[in-house]
C-alpha cells in the first residue's frame, strides 16, 4: 500500500472518528435532557433578565412583590409547556409538570425566554423552589452574589435535578 493511500485512510479514519464523537456527545446531551429532573443544556440553557445585575439587585430581585410583577401569564406558559413536553419527551399530562424558569425569577431569570423555561416535574419542581428561596435569601443579604446564584441553581437544575 503506497504513502498517499495510507495518509488517506488515516485521515478518513480520523474524520469517521469525529463523526462517531459528535454524535455520540449529542445523543448523551438529550439523554441527559430525558432524565426527568433535569433540565437539557441545549433545550434550557438558562436566560438572565438584562434588567437584573448584582447593582440592580435592590429595586429588582429583593424588592417584595417584584418577581409577581414580571411573571408571565398561564396562557403563554402552559402553551409553551404542551410544545416543551413533546420536546423533552414528557409523558403524563401537563398538569404533572410545572413550566419552570430555569434561572428563576427571584433570581433574576429572563421571564419569557423560551431557552429559560421547562416543564419540570412535579412534586421535584415545589422541592427546587425552597432552594431557589434559599439562593434568593443569600443574594439579598449580601452572603452571596447575584453570579453564584445563577451559577449554583444552573448546575443543580441542570445536573442534579
Amino acid at each position: 500500500m503506497s504513502r498517499s493511500v495510507r495518509d488517506l485512510l488515516l485521515v478518513a479514519c480520523l474524520l469517521l472518528g469525529g463523526a462517531l464523537l459528535v454524535v455520540l456527545v449529542y445523543r448523551g446531551s438529550r439523554s441527559a435532557a430525558l432524565s426527568p429532573n433535569r433540565a437539557s443544556w441545549l433545550l434550557t440553557p438558562g436566560v438572565a433578565n438584562a434588567e437584573v445585575t448584582q447593582r440592580t439587585i435592590g429595586s429588582t430581585i429583593c424588592v417584595s412583590g417584584w418577581s409577581s410583577s414580571i411573571r408571565p401569564d398561564t396562557g403563554y406558559t402552559n402553551a409553551l409547556k404542551l410544545g416543551q413536553m413533546e420536546e423533552y419527551r414528557r409523558s403524563g399530562g401537563p398538569t404533572d409538570y410545572q413550566e419552570d424558569h430555569l434561572i428563576s425569577l427571584e433570581l433574576g431569570g429572563d421571564p419569557r425566554d423560551p431557552r429559560n423555561l421547562w416543564p419540570e416535574p412535579r412534586p421535584h419542581a415545589e422541592e427546587v423552589d425552597r432552594i431557589e428561596n434559599e439562593l434568593h435569601d443569600a443574594i439579598c443579604s449580601g452572603r452571596m452574589t447575584l453570579a453564584e446564584g445563577r451559577r449554583r441553581i444552573s448546575m443543580l437544575k441542570h445536573t442534579s435535578g
